[in-house]
This record gives C-alpha cells, sequence and structure tokens, in this order.
C-alpha cells in the first residue's frame, strides 16, 4: 500500500470514528457518568492521534493529544462532567467543539485548505484550562501520569503493558533489552511474551522487519512511576505503554482489558495477559470447572480471585473481537468509482444478454435459445449481486441528524428529542447521498418553525419537549421517508393569503388542504414572519423538491394546525437497473417499473360507453381514473381494436395507463435523458431494449397524480 493511498484511508477511518464520538457525546448529555462511554470518546481521540502521527500530521497530533490529555483525565475521575444553573455541561459544549474543529483539521486534508491557526489556538488553551494549566501541547513523551502511590511489594506489583511498535527494529532497538534498566529498578516477578500481532508465517503481509512483540511485565520496585516511564525513553512514540501502580483499582484492570490487542482467546488467556489473575487461579478454577462444572468467569469469582466487573469487560472485549474479526473477514472496503464501474459494466452486461436472446428466439434454434436464456438468467443474479452492494441502511443518514437537532435546538432555547424508525431499511448508496441535504432542510424548518418554545407548548397544553420524528419503510418498490413534528403545524389561511400576494391562485380559488399545503414547496414561498439564520428567505422548500424530483421521486405534506405536520418523500431503491414491464402505445414502447403495477385488465366498449367521456372506469367497484398514454404521447394516430388498462398503485393511490399493447416483463437499465429532454413530462428517463430500439421509462408518480387531479377536477364540476 503506498503513501497516498494509506492517506486516503486514513481520511476515511477518521471520518467514521469523528461520527462514532459524535455520536458518543450525544449519548453522555443523557448519562455523563457513562464510563465506557467516556472511554469510546476516548480511544477515538487515541486512533486519531496515533495513525495521524504516522503520516506525518503534526498538527492533528498536536491538537488530539492535548483533547486526549482532557479525556484521560475525565475518564480518570479527575476532571467531572458537571452541569450549569441551566442544565447544561460547558465541558461537554467544549468537547463538542472540540469534535467538530478536528473534523475539520481531517477535511483540510482533502481540500488543501488549512484550519485557522488562532482558532485551534483558542480550543487549546480552554482545553487545558479544563485540564490544568501549564501542559505542553507537543505530543506525549511518556503515557498519561497516574497517581503516585507507595512503595511496590512482591504481593502488590507494578503491573506494565508494553506493545512495541512496528518500526522497532528498524530504529535498531531491541525489546528484551529493555528488561536490564527494569530489573535494576527492583524484582521483575514475571514477564509474559505476547505475540498477539504477529501474522502467520505464509502471509502475505508477514514482514520479518516488524516488530510484533509485547510484554506484561510484574515489577517489584520502590522507584516512582516516572522513573519506570524513563527505561521506555526511546520508544514511546512508537509504542503503547501502561504502568499500573499497585493494588490497581478494578476500574483499571477494566481500561487495560478494552485497551487490549484485538486477538481471539479464551477468557483466561486475556485475564492472565492483563494479569487480573495468575496462571495458578486460573489452573485450580479449570480443576473445579472439571468436577462441578460451571462458568470460568464465576468460578474466578468465587474463589475471590478476581473482582466481577473486570471478568465483564473481559468478556465484553472477547465479544467485540470475535465481531470484529467476523466482520473483517466477510467485507472489504472497495473504492466508490470502482463499484461504479461494476454496475455499468452490469448493465451493458443485462443490455447485451437481452439482445442474445431475442436473437437466439428469432433463430428458431431450441439449443441455442436454452443456452442463451441459461446466459440471461446468470446476468439477472449477477445484476442482483450487484446491485445489493451498493445498497446501504437508512438509518446511518438518520442517525448524524441527532446532532443537527442538538445544536439548532440549544442555539434557539427549544427542548426537541430526535426519534428514529425503520433505520434498517435500505436504499441505493447514490440515493443516500443525494437525500441528505433534502433532509437537513426539512429537519431544520421543524426545529425554526415547526417546534413551538418550552412556554409556547405548556400554554397549548403540551410537553415542553417537543419531538422530530424520523421514519422509514419500503412501498412497492420505493423507499419512503417521513420526517414529522408534533409542533404547530401549518396555517393554511396564511399560506392562501400568501399564495394571492404572489399570484400564485387567484382570490376565492377553491383548493383542497393537499393542494394548499403544497403551495410551500413554491420557489421563494416563505410564511415565516421574520428571517433567522435559519430560515425565512423563501429559499429551501423549493430546492428539496427539485432535488427530489431529480432522483425520481415525490415529496408530499399533511399538517393540522396545532398538532403537527408531516412531510413524506418517495424514493426508487435504486437509479440504476430496475425491472420493467413493457407496454406498447401508438407504435412505440415504455417502460413501467414493475413493483408499481398492480394487474392489467381490458378496457372494454362497455367501459368506454359507462365513462361517458370521462377518463374512468369502475374496477370492480372502484373508481379508477386512467391516462390515455396515445393522447399524452401520440403515435401513429390509429385505434387499436382492443386496449388495455395498466393498473399502478403508488402512494396510496390508484391509477390506470391506458395501451395498446401489454409486452411482458424486461430487465431495464435506466439511462438518463439528455438536457433537451429533462423537461419532458411524463418521462423519468430512457433504456435500451434487447432489440437495440430505445424505450422511455414512464415517470409513475406524475402520471397518476395527473389522473387522480383530473378525476377531483370532473367531481367539483358535477357539484
Amino acid at each position: 500500500m503506498d503513501l497516498e493511498q494509506g492517506k486516503k484511508i486514513y481520511i476515511e477511518e477518521s471520518r467514521e470514528l469523528l461520527d462514532d464520538m459524535d455520536q458518543a457525546l450525544l449519548a453522555l448529555e443523557s448519562d455523563p457518568s457513562d464510563s465506557e462511554l467516556i472511554n469510546r470518546i476516548f480511544r477515538t481521540a487515541h486512533t486519531i492521534k496515533g495513525s495521524g502521527g504516522m503520516f506525518g500530521f503534526d498538527e492533528i497530533v498536536s491538537f488530539t493529544h492535548v483533547l486526549e490529555t482532557l479525556l484521560d483525565k475525565v475518564r480518570a475521575g479527575k476532571v467531572p462532567i458537571e452541569l450549569d444553573a441551566k442544565g447544561q455541561s460547558p465541558l461537554l459544549a467544549l468537547l463538542f467543539r472540540s469534535r467538530d474543529h478536528l473534523a475539520k483539521m481531517i477535511e483540510s486534508l482533502v481540500s488543501g485548505e488549512g484550519v485557522p491557526g488562532a482558532e485551534t489556538e483558542d480550543l487549546v488553551g480552554l482545553l487545558k484550562s479544563f485540564s490544568g494549566a501549564g501542559e505542553s501541547n507537543a505530543p506525549p513523551k511518556a503515557a498519561p501520569a497516574a497517581p503516585e502511590t507507595g512503595p511496590a511489594t512482591a504481593d502488590h506489583p507494578y503491573h506494565i503493558s508494553v506493545r512495541f511498535g512496528r518500526d522497532t527494529f528498524r530504529h535498531g532497538m531491541d525489546p528484551a533489552a529493555f528488561l536490564h534498566p527494569l530489573a535494576k529498578l527492583g524484582e521483575i516477578t514475571s514477564v509474559i511474551c505476547v505475540l498477539d500481532s504477529l501474522p502467520a508465517l505464509n502471509d502475505e503481509a508477514f514482514d520479518p522487519e516488524n516488530c510484533c512483540l509485547g510484554f506484561e511485565i510484574n515489577l517489584s520496585t520502590t522507584a516512582s512511576k516516572t522513573e519506570i516511564e524513563d527505561v521506555f525513553e526511546f520508544v514511546r512514540e512508537e509504542s503503547r505503554i501502561a504502568i499500573l501502580p499497585p493494588e490497581s483499582r478494578a476500574g483499571e484492570f477494566v481500561d487495560l482489558i478494552k485497551s487490549h490487542p484485538g486477538e481471539d482467546m479464551e477468557l483466561g488467556a486475556y485475564l492472565v495477559q492483563c494479569c487480573a489473575v495468575t496462571s495458578t487461579e486460573i489452573m485450580r478454577a479449570l480443576e473445579e470447572q472439571k468436577k462441578g462444572g460451571g462458568l470460568i468467569g464465576e468460578i474466578l469469582v468465587k474463589q475471590g480471585s478476581i473482582q466481577k466487573e473486570v471478568v465483564h469487560a473481559a468478556l465484553e472485549k472477547q465479544k467485540t473481537v470475535r465481531a470484529q474479526k467476523a466482520q473483517e473477514a466477510s467485507s472489504i472496503r472497495v473504492d466508490a468509482g470502482k463499484l461504479e464501474s461494476l454496475i455499468d459494466l452490469v448493465g451493458e452486461l443485462v443490455i447485451a444478454g437481452a439482445n442474445v436472446l431475442q436473437l437466439s428466439q428469432k433463430a428458431g434454434s431450441g439449443a441455442l435459445v436454452e443456452s442463451a436464456s441459461g446466459v440471461y438468467r446468470l446476468v439477472e443474479e449477477l445484476r442482483e449481486i450487484a446491485l445489493s452492494v451498493r445498497m446501504v441502511p437508512i438509518g446511518e443518514t438518520f442517525t448524524r441528524f441527532q446532532r443537527v437537532v442538538r445544536d439548532i435546538s440549544k442555539e434557539l432555547g427549544k427542548e426537541i428529542s430526535l426519534v428514529i424508525s425503520g433505520g434498517e431499511a435500505e436504499l441505493d448508496k447514490t440515493v443516500v447521498e443525494k437525500i441528505n441535504d433534502p433532509l437537513v432542510h426539512l429537519v431544520r424548518n421543524s426545529i425554526d418553525h415547526g417546534i413551538e418554545t418550552p412556554e409556547v407548548r405548556e400554554q397549548r397544553g403540551k410537553p415542553a419537549k417537543g419531538t422530530i420524528r424520523l421514519n422509514a419503510y419500503h412501498d412497492a418498490g420505493t423507499i419512503v421517508i417521513e420526517v414529522s413534528d408534533d409542533g404547530g403545524g401549518l396555517n393554511r389561511e396564511r399560506i392562501l393569503k400568501k399564495a394571492v400576494e404572489r399570484g400564485l391562485i387567484s382570490a376565492g380559488q377553491n383548493l383542497s388542504d393537499r393542494e394548499v399545503y403544497r403551495l410551500i414547496f413554491e420557489a421563494g414561498f416563505s410564511t415565516a414572519e421574520k428571517v433567522t439564520d435559519l430560515s425565512g428567505r423563501g429559499v429551501g422548500m423549493d430546492v428539496v423538491r427539485r432535488n427530489i424530483e431529480a432522483l425520481r421521486g415525490s415529496v408530499d405534506v399533511s399538517s393540522e394546525e396545532g398538532k403537527g405536520t408531516k412531510v413524506t418523500i418517495r424514493l426508487p431503491l435504486t437509479l440504476a437497473i430496475i425491472d420493467g414491464f413493457q407496454v406498447g402505445v401508438g407504435g412505440n414502447s415504455y417502460v413501467v417499473p414493475l413493483d408499481m403495477v398492480v394487474e392489467c385488465v381490458e378496457l372494454t366498449e362497455a367501459d368506454r360507453r359507462s365513462s361517458n367521456g370521462r377518463d374512468f372506469v369502475n374496477l370492480r367497484g372502484e373508481v379508477l381514473p386512467f391516462v390515455m398514454l396515445k393522447h399524452l404521447f401520440g403515435g401513429n394516430g390509429k385505434r387499436d381494436a382492443r386496449e388495455n388498462i395498466v393498473v399502478i398503485q403508488y402512494a396510496g393511490m390508484k391509477a390506470g395507463f391506458v395501451v395498446d399493447e401489454l409486452m411482458g416483463e424486461v430487465q431495464t437499465v435506466i439511462k438518463p435523458l439528455g438536457k433537451v429532454f429533462q423537461g419532458l413530462k411524463g418521462v423519468s428517463g430512457a433504456t435500451i431494449l434487447g432489440s437495440g430500439e430505445v424505450a422511455l421509462i414512464l415517470d409513475v408518480p406524475a402520471l397518476v397524480r395527473l389522473a387522480v387531479e383530473r378525476e377531483g377536477a370532473m367531481e367539483s364540476v358535477n357539484r
């Protein structure tokens, strides 16, 4: 792996770590005493700092060191997380700022634009003021000092855990040589050589020049902890060194176990390597287990050899390591560009496979048709697998909004909680990336316009804390994303008044609630009484609509004044390849997404007569509005003796498309329309059929709305 590739991986992993830190900080606000969350944040900072040092990112290392020093004191209980008179924690606010600043520093590695030095210095000063003035901003020369204790004895020695850096040999250092100066400080009562990071000898990654050694040492000495640290002066920068004082508390052993290198081993091995128990105690516990059974951890606790929380930490570590190993074995990191190329090639393969199958059927050779059909089935399976690789859960995007809600609600003096559901629903990674900005607009609108202040909510008989909900689920080949709040809702009369003022509608025009609420998506439309940094300029909701429609999706809004608002977004699961249903209209071919097709029925002459020239039929007692595609798109003008209705269901609405011919299912590779055709109504894209013919893909949401609106208009005229 070259240096540039290594830096790219570092940036990607740092982004993931910072997202995890963000979530941990948010959780810590609810429970400031959660030591595991504090340890999780500390480990994130430590990992970013250590990896950054490998690539010479000195500014990141220096800043993260100061942050890490404070976090170390927080987890040791020396700097408590305290709430002020307003119920807020200045320390947590500083940690949030530091996390965001660290994210800027990481992103600056991509953009090449430096982070202002004054901003860094300001934060460093604040971090030092919390952790104690006068600490150096330089990377540490030793592990953070633990409290000095009295002289060690043979019964209660210092415990030293060392994992040497990979370049120790290359720097001319001998790990075993460090035992000699330690022996001069006192008596080494035990030494365990740890080889947990040593790869298999036949592993391609094996490099004999890499140092994969570590020591677990018990040292009985009257020397101070500082003197012990000085022994490792020349390897401090690249090695992981932990020195536990005599009579270590259970919590210190727990921390050591959690920071232990990831190796899948038995519970007893973890405890022995960290010197939480001795080999003799393990052997004694194993003998008792053979006699009476039971779990080894429970036996050790019963014997009084170890505290229960230390065993629990070792079990959690074992579980985490095994899960990580399983994840590493089952997944690899793939460049997004390569994945895009794969999908493009699979799309071309689908078109070529359909062409081969069609030509074989025309040739009339049974063996050739059978062979081509087999290849086509394999192409279908390959398509499904390739598309599934790009599918990601929407929950990862939802979770990021916890921070948005927290920051903006505090800025506005509101109390708001974010409830997430349906995060496991998957959709195309490309769609996920493009839906983020519209969701940001909607969430910010809910916070600013939707949720009232605590005082107003209490006057209206509501809980002081408002709720915003993000929900996702699959429906008929689409993913539905709902952004709802329990705020004040939309003011129907104010929207109508503003729409009349702007000339969007005429005074006295009769509109349904749905039509009124959709006016908020018009460009420049805003009912905000004042302009703020968040909203009120009429920019946002029209952008939301355009961005969603650019993804071949739709957006709708429903509201009840005084109770809340819900915005519903519907998006296709993928923008690449879909199963389609091919129809013929006026001598041309069109494709409808198969997941939205309910059934096909014949449009009889009796149906025509009963509709009295109106575009709807009676479908088993249900009124079904329809669209004559030949009238919409044109064609050869001839009316076929037999026409069919393709019944479509979308967003809870049913409509029919009247077509001349039903041509069956087809794998559809979606091709975007050129700029010349982007304004074409009723069409969302194009595809190439096996015959080489170009077929248009119908814009189902637009056509269904057209049919339903025509039916509604006809009903109002009849009234």
